[in-house]
């Protein structure tokens, strides 16, 4: 919890610094900003990835079934969100903006560096496992389906386009390298060098730190008062209605019965964070409603200060 909140003061804090102080370097930080948020993606998870995998224990066939469990996740947050937003007769724009902080998740850096700390490294290499279609997802499913709620609606790219961008994005291509070397060094029977736990102790916390920190960076607090009705809608689907349907699914599945309960152990954690700062990205680019994006995704993750207290009590009764 300190690492959490302690990233995102001094990213926050920094900003404030830069715009108070020296407002003519905004775009400087906006840059470092990018390049903490492409290092931790290109450099540290890869190598985090590929360690867990290396020592993950495939000894259930039911584990294939967890990214499943995973791509239902952002499926079902960003239908509800959508849902929600008629019941409450939101406008286009902001319906779009809503589907986003439902869709998008952070799976990656939160619910990595929370599954390690309650589960340890044999959790946290189901992490990319859950989260395998992640990528393939946001950009086939989630940004055109954002696309869709704004004036840029009628644009419709082809599928064949859309799966040529996704296998050239940089990020998701490190991200498969990472998996499938770990994967190989699993099934090969190589001993893991010792160093490597030490090291991944070590990285998975900078990494989420990080991350953390370049959120900061960008928050933004003006626009709150006016999106709470929106952000506890959200709240309500990222903390309540998901996480019951998730947990209840991966229960019949029968993942309570692999390795004391691991596996539902790991669902119970990533069905219950909060938006992406993705989320972000799409009302940006699309023209969606910024602000509620923004008052959503700062809600839900400030509310993980209550969310991770509830999984520290839970997590031990889970199987």
């Amino acid at each position: 919890m300190t690492l959490i909140i302690s990233g995102l003061a001094l990213g926050y804090l920094s900003q404030i610094l830069v715009e108070k102080k020296y407002p003519s370097r905004r775009k400087e930080l906006d840059i470092v900003r990018v390049g903490i948020q492409k290092g931790v993606l290109l450099a540290i998870i890869p190598i985090t990835i590929l360690g867990a995998l290396w020592i993950l224990r495939i000894d259930d066939l039911r584990i294939i079934a967890l990214p499943g469990v995973g791509a239902l996740h952002y499926i079902l947050g960003g239908a509800m969100a959508i849902f929600a937003a008629g019941i409450m007769g939101l406008e286009k724009k902001q319906t779009g903006s809503l589907f986003c902080c439902g869709f998008f998740t952070n799976i990656g850096s939160m619910g990595g560096l929370i599954t390690y700390i309650l589960l340890g490294e044999e959790g946290y290499a189901l992490v990319p496992v859950y989260k395998l279609f992640a990528e393939i997802i946001y950009y086939t499913l989630g940004f055109p389906v954002a696309k869709f709620f704004s004036n840029e609606s009628g644009e419709k790219e082809p599928f064949g386009y859309i799966i040529k961008r996704v296998l050239k994005d940089k990020f998701l291509r490190v991200a498969l390298i990472a998996i499938v070397m770990g994967g190989l060094l699993n099934f090969s029977g190589l001993q893991r060098p010792f160093f490597y736990r030490g090291l991944n102790s070590l990285l998975i916390p900078l990494g989420t730190f990080l991350m953390l920190l370049a959120i900061g960076m960008a928050m933004k607090f003006s626009s709150i008062r006016s999106f709470l009705k929106e952000a506890a809608v959200i709240c309500m689907i990222k903390f309540i209605l998901v996480p019951i349907l998730l947990v209840a699914f991966a229960w019949v599945l029968g993942f309570g019965g692999i390795r004391e309960g691991l596996l539902l152990k790991v669902v119970v954690i990533l069905s219950l964070m909060p938006s992406a700062f993705v989320s972000l990205i799409p009302p940006s680019i699309y023209d969606l409603d910024l602000d509620l994006a923004n008052t959503c995704w700062l809600v839900t993750t400030f509310a993980m200060v209550l969310v991770i207290p509830v999984l520290f009590f839970i997590l031990p009764f889970v199987e």
